[in-house]
């Protein structure tokens, strides 16, 4: 029967459940001399099986199979006869080629139902926050939030059944890069975050049949489409790429989703949209350098967690707290240094954070007249032998010699 989750033998009366083709290829290569070449290439085992069940039924298994006879210099008991059933038979390749488009078919239904299915209702795999409505929502920000990204929404396929896999891997503790299991969610957390594990293994073949690539050509995976790929990159790289222009990576805005490509541009954003002047702050407050990266993302993990970080008042959405902090002129006006000049704010908040990397030092910003009026006093070497005995060099040299002796 077709819906039947059996699959049998192809000679015999044997069945066996579809997740355990291994144990059926191996009953028939043992009780009746079958062996079936690239198997992982059929893309229905169910309906490739029945097929030939039918057909062997039908004609002698010699008018379908090559007969590969073992231990030929051994006398004739002892000699075995096997019989390879592969694609060199035109009458096999086309059965695989038409299972193969069956299943395109199939796939390409799914996908088209998904994309439009706006009843997907899901939970963040990090945040626990809910989405309801259609699943690009819920990829989008999980790629954009906690820098997980699967791939595009179009490209993926069986969505729910994707997400419940990850799911149920990180309930088991278990890294979804390289599958170690934890001894507690905390330590999985920041053993994904320091080790940028927030993403999944390519080699995993688990996942491949949630992608659409691997089910576009017949009998090959994406590694070897990819692969096909960069060699027509190799044979092309002779073309002419003057005309190629790169795309600058863009910043995104501390309360909103506004992007600009430069900083100049993303500062006047945030300070006529939201009141917030982060170059007068570096200047009033004499940030350096890590002390801007620690106030980034102390603001941006406030912001995340719809929380005002000057009252502390909580709310839904970010859209209520921004309005808040707006209309309440929270924006402007930073904390106490002690709330955010903190070790754990060194770390960012979403990974590939473009505005960490076009952060200057206030040094960075005095100019050469500047420089010039600083004064610069040099040492009295007039007497270099009084000079060598008071230097704070020989205490530090004392104590350096004394911690060598003890080792």
């Amino acid at each position: 029967v077709e819906s039947s989750p059996y699959v049998p033998c192809i000679f015999c009366k044997e069945c066996y459940l579809l997740a355990e083709q291994n144990q059926l290829l191996k009953h028939m290569i043992i009780e009746h001399k079958l062996v079936i070449a690239d198997v992982k290439l059929v893309a229905d085992f169910r309906r490739y099986i029945l097929y030939w069940k039918k057909r062997f039924a039908e004609q002698p298994i010699t008018d379908f199979c090559s007969v590969v006879r073992t231990n030929s210099e051994a006398p004739l008991e002892e000699q075995d006869n096997y019989f390879l059933l592969c694609d060199v038979l035109p009458e096999d390749r086309l059965l695989r080629e038409q299972l193969q488009q069956k299943r395109l078919r199939e796939i390409l239904e799914q996908q088209q139902r998904e994309r439009y299915d706006i009843s997907f209702h899901s939970m963040c795999m990090f945040c626990d926050q809910e989405f309801t409505g259609n699943r690009s929502v819920l990829l989008n920000h999980m790629a954009r939030e906690h820098g997980f990204n699967i791939g595009l929404p179009d490209n993926i396929v069986n969505c729910c059944e994707f997400l419940t896999v990850l799911q149920e891997k990180l309930d088991n503790l278990q890294c979804l890069y390289c599958e170690k299991v934890f001894r507690d969610k905390n330590t999985l957390k920041d053993h994904m975050r320091k080790k940028q594990h927030r993403r999944i293994n390519a080699k995993n073949k688990e996942y491949d049949k949630f992608y659409i690539i691997n089910y576009l050509e017949f009998g090959k995976s994406w590694e070897e489409v990819q692969s096909e790929d960069d060699r027509e990159l190799l044979d092309n790289l002779e073309e002419d790429w003057s005309d190629w222009e790169e795309h600058p990576a863009c910043a995104v805005c501390l309360f909103c989703e506004q992007q600009a490509d430069t900083t100049e541009k993303l500062y006047l954003h945030m300070q006529k949209s939201h009141g917030f002047d982060f170059p007068k702050i570096k200047s009033e407050h004499g940030l350096n350098f890590y002390q801007q990266v620690k106030l980034v993302n102390f603001i941006r993990r406030e912001v995340h967690h719809c929380r005002c970080y000057n009252c502390q008042e909580k709310f839904q959405s970010k859209g209520g707290l921004i309005s808040h902090m707006e209309e309440m002129k929270h924006i402007t006006f930073l904390p106490a240094r002690s709330t955010w000049d903190q070790p754990q704010y060194y770390f960012p908040t979403y990974e590939n954070d473009t505005l960490l990397c076009t952060l200057s030092d206030s040094e960075d910003l005095i100019t050469e007249d500047q420089n010039e009026d600083i004064p610069v006093v040099s040492e009295d070497i007039s007497n270099l032998k009084a000079l060598k005995q008071s230097s704070v060099l020989n205490d530090l040299l004392y104590e350096e010699n004394k911690s060598q002796e003890k080792f």
